[in-house]
């Protein structure tokens, strides 16, 4: 988790390589962390990521990754 201002932020990593740019990442996601760009997922709002994996666990492509736990790990 990355911190700003001290709020923690959680990481979210796409691997763009893997992503068909499908947008289930996006339509799942209650918080709307996601937007499309160029075709592709972009956490944009990754401050409102609320951990809930959702994104993880839909991704087809097993393209997106949740990182760290609370304590960092």
């Amino acid at each position: 988790m990355k911190e700003q201002n001290n709020k923690k932020i959680t990481e979210i990593k796409i691997n763009t390589k893997w992503c068909k740019g499908c947008g289930i990442c996006v339509e799942f996601c209650h918080q709307k962390v996601f937007v499309m760009k160029n075709g592709k997922p972009d956490p944009v709002n990754s401050e409102k990521c609320t951990r809930c994996m959702l994104c993880e666990i839909r991704c087809p492509d097993y393209a997106i990754t949740v990182g760290g736990d609370e304590d960092g790990e």
